[in-house]
């Protein structure tokens, strides 16, 4: 096994609900970070292309029968990623050609619906999905739920890596799933790595012995009508605009601000919470640490107790929907 990881975290925003210039830009920013040799670079929570803040901020985005809402919708999911696209294919170029893998966050449609998506693309171009199971409150507006067959970890280079997104890592049972497959890094994706979610990063770093990789977003309400502009395509898509309009803060403040960090397997900060800077955070991991905590914890081993607790995860697909991926 590899022991010693380097890895590179992008807080950079996206181009806002633009898919095309998204990727252009993760891709700009993939050419500049390979210099530094990272094995792993890491995006944030739908980072193609932006998270829905207007759900958490827009006034009235929730209203039935709100226009602005569902024009937004629509925009988002003329932007999301679908199976054998040429945007997630540059990705796995990209991944191939510069020898790193590379873990995306992204909205995902198949079918007519849209899905919360953690891609992992290896270092051979090769690419693995992981749907959110459970949308948090008002996400459930916007995104189908997950189901067990895209619960994976990937093995490269001897050391495995798995994901789960934002509030996945409050369900208890989710974690226990990921802790069974011996994880060496898990990526831990939000919006932004808030003090309750980096709660739940060390919990999850302590609790299975692993390296959490918690990656969090900065975004301002002027990044998000940058974005939305370069989408607009006719008048009629104009009213969209007015949804971010009616956020109430002035357009220069961060609604999302980063908190990106890197937690060890004892639970201590390797890399503190990186706040309101837009930049790209790096960490070397040295996974001798993974197996020295077993010593005094090990959740899916002697510390288990099968004879009284047992788990069982159905890894079936639920729908014809959900047997496809984007690789």
């Amino acid at each position: 096994m590899k022991n010693n990881i380097k890895v590179a975290l992008i807080q950079e925003p996206p181009v806002y609900l633009n898919l095309e210039l998204s990727v252009n830009k993760a891709l700009q920013l993939i050419g500049e970070i390979v210099t530094e040799k990272p094995d792993l670079i890491v995006f944030p929570e739908t980072w193609l292309p932006g998270y829905p803040v207007w759900l958490d901020y827009a006034p009235e985005a929730g209203i039935w029968g709100h226009e602005p809402s569902a024009v937004i919708y629509r925009l988002l999911t003329q932007n999301a990623i679908q199976k054998g696209d040429q945007f997630v294919q540059r990705l796995k170029d990209s991944a191939a050609e510069h020898e790193v893998t590379i873990i995306m966050g992204a909205h995902e449609l198949q079918g007519r619906s849209l899905y919360n998506s953690l891609i992992h693309i290896t270092k051979k171009g090769q690419s693995h999905i992981h749907r959110k199971l459970m949308p948090t409150y008002t996400e459930r507006l916007i995104w189908a739920q997950g189901d067990g067959s895209t619960l994976n970890v990937i093995e490269e280079n001897g050391y495995r890596t798995g994901g789960l997104i934002c509030w996945e890592h409050w369900m208890p049972l989710a974690r226990a799933a990921m802790h069974s497959k011996n994880e060496h890094i898990h990526i831990a994706q939000w919006p932004m790595v808030k003090e309750l979610h980096q709660l739940a990063c060390r919990n999850y770093a302590f609790e299975g012995q692993c390296y959490v990789i918690a990656a969090g977003c900065v975004l301002s309400k002027q990044d998000m009508l940058d974005g939305i502009h370069t989408v607009i395509a006719n008048e009629e898509d104009r009213i969209a605009v007015e949804l971010i309009e009616s956020i109430p803060v002035d357009n220069r403040e961060l609604l999302l601000k980063g908190g990106s960090s890197v937690i060890k397997p004892d639970s201590g900060y390797l890399i503190e919470p990186q706040m309101n800077v837009k930049e790209t955070v790096f960490a070397e991991l040295d996974l001798n640490k993974t197996i020295e905590g077993n010593l005094y914890l090990d959740t899916t081993g002697h510390y288990s107790r099968p004879d009284i607790f047992q788990l069982t995860v159905d890894e079936n697909p639920k729908s014809d929907h959900d047997k496809e991926s984007c690789s």
